[in-house]
């Protein structure tokens, strides 16, 4: 069987580095990245048998400083996790199985299970969330970015069946924390891509992402968590605008903001009203099919 490195990143994580370390024991190495924690979370994992590498916190290129941890494993394979994630015992028994292909892929995407507010939303674009988390040692790395950015596999391939654990937003104060930095992260990217921010974006985005979130992703489905999530996430879009915005000098020419946001309210409004009636269709439409069926199972009896 081929060796299984662990790299998992940290930041003041020592309420979650314990659970993180022992959903890995399979592993024949686990790497920590600590990034300059202040509490007990390299104390922890040491104990708990982590290597630690130690360097200094950059919340902006959190994930890029997992390429020290990675090139310092010895393993074939590569798993890459953060402090609030779980490998459950049904996807270590799938990565083992991986682990014993003679011709195994570069890499593998796994599915991720987002743990928000205390439910495990699944749908709202959360879900099945897939990840590049697994890869062959000298094909994977995470390239020069910002937050968020995505780990790089070269060469072909696959995806895992089953689910990682994360807990992610435990809290809505944690949500809005997180929400300053990564906002002005995405803001940056927009700013260096020359991209600029008109009057009618500050309803158009929000409005946006709120739609796509509530209805396309069926964000209905997960209940009230759906709306909070679907509306926190509505308001991270208005952040964004707002720091574009802010990096255009506060740009205002207009003396009467009324008749933009009159025809975007109306462009919305429309937008809402096409999604309600569209998912009541097909609900409706869902519900009759599973009636026939039922109906044509007790027939056939």
């Amino acid at each position: 069987m081929k060796k299984l490195s662990v790299v998992i990143s940290a930041f003041n994580e020592e309420k979650k580095i314990k659970e993180c370390l022992e959903s890995v024991k399979f592993a024949d190495e686990i790497i920590v990245i600590d990034n300059g924690s202040t509490d007990k979370t390299a104390e922890i994992a040491k104990k708990h048998g982590g290597k630690i590498i130690t360097q200094k916190n950059n919340p902006l290129k959190i994930d890029l400083q997992k390429n020290v941890g990675f090139s310092n494993a010895t393993g074939d394979f590569i798993l890459s996790l953060d402090a609030d994630e779980r490998i459950t015992p049904e996807l270590a028994d799938e990565i083992q199985i991986v682990l014993n292909y003679e011709f195994p892929k570069d890499g593998y995407e796994i599915p991720r299970k987002n743990i928000i507010f205390g439910k495990w939303i699944e749908h709202t674009g959360w879900y099945p969330d897939y990840q590049m988390r697994l890869f062959q040692k000298g094909k994977g790395e995470f390239e020069e970015g910002r937050v968020h950015v995505q780990l790089s596999v070269i060469g072909d391939i696959g995806r895992l069946e089953n689910p990682m654990l994360h807990l992610n937003y435990e809290t809505v104060s944690q949500f809005l924390s997180k929400l300053d930095v990564y906002t002005t992260s995405q803001a940056n990217d927009m700013i260096e891509n020359n991209n600029q921010v008109h009057i009618y974006d500050a309803i158009s985005m929000p409005a946006e992402e709120f739609l796509k979130r509530y209805f396309a992703e069926h964000g209905y489905k997960d209940g009230m968590h759906g709306l909070v999530l679907s509306l926190l996430m509505a308001f991270y879009h208005v952040v964004i605008f707002a720091k574009v915005w802010e990096a255009q000098k506060f740009e205002d020419t207009y003396t009467n903001t009324l008749p933009v946001f009159e025809g975007e309210f109306k462009k919305t409004a429309r937008d809402t009203a096409f999604w309600i009636l569209k998912e009541k269709k097909d609900n409706t439409k869902s519900g009759l099919k599973k009636f026939l069926l039922s109906i044509q199972g007790k027939v056939k009896r």
